[in-house]
């Protein structure tokens, strides 16, 4: 089974909420990605993840880098803070619109999946800016201590970025 009927069996799967819409997925993918390691988090369940992670006073993670990709690191200690780009891979791709937090009635009107930050998107792909707050190479891979992340423990990233002081909210600008 190829990776498009994998995520219609899934779509299958889960219920969609009243006023939620579809669309019929391309029959292939345009690019292909590398996952260059995994995010371990204390949650389980998409519905224990924050909606958005706390850098400051969110639980400590470990993002866990394949150990190819180690030598990519050199530099990176010298930030405070990093954006890790990821990938949902338990999130639906197929819902155009959606209807986010049905606990409240302002919330639970129908929206169009590019105006939610929903993980629920053609391509899955999340943003964090993280605290930097440890980082070890070994010889097994390299292991990035953080806080700030809102995903399931395992989640795969793609990719890991320094963000420069001038862009750290001042809360949390150490520098």
């Amino acid at each position: 089974m190829d990776l498009i009927e994998k995520l219609k069996e899934l779509h299958a799967e889960t219920p969609l909420r009243p006023g939620e819409k579809t669309l019929i997925l391309p029959d292939k993918f345009d690019a292909g990605l590398f996952f260059i390691g995994y995010a371990h988090t204390p949650w389980t369940e998409r519905s224990a993840c924050p909606r958005q992670g706390d850098p400051e006073n969110g639980p400590e993670c470990i993002l866990e880098l394949a150990p190819r990709w180690s030598d990519a690191l050199c530099g990176l200690e010298a930030y405070t803070h990093i954006q890790l780009l990821y990938w949902m891979h338990q999130a639906r791709r197929d819902l155009v619109l959606q209807r986010p937090g049905q606990g409240s009635a302002e919330l639970a009107t129908k929206r169009a999946t590019f105006a939610l930050r929903s993980p629920v998107r053609p391509n899955p792909i999340a943003s964090s800016t993280l605290r930097l707050l440890d980082m070890k190479v070994t010889e097994k891979g390299a292991y990035l201590h953080v806080r700030g992340l809102d995903c399931l423990d395992g989640t795969p990233f793609l990719d890991i970025k320094p963000v420069f002081s001038s862009r750290i909210p001042e809360t949390s600008n150490k520098v």
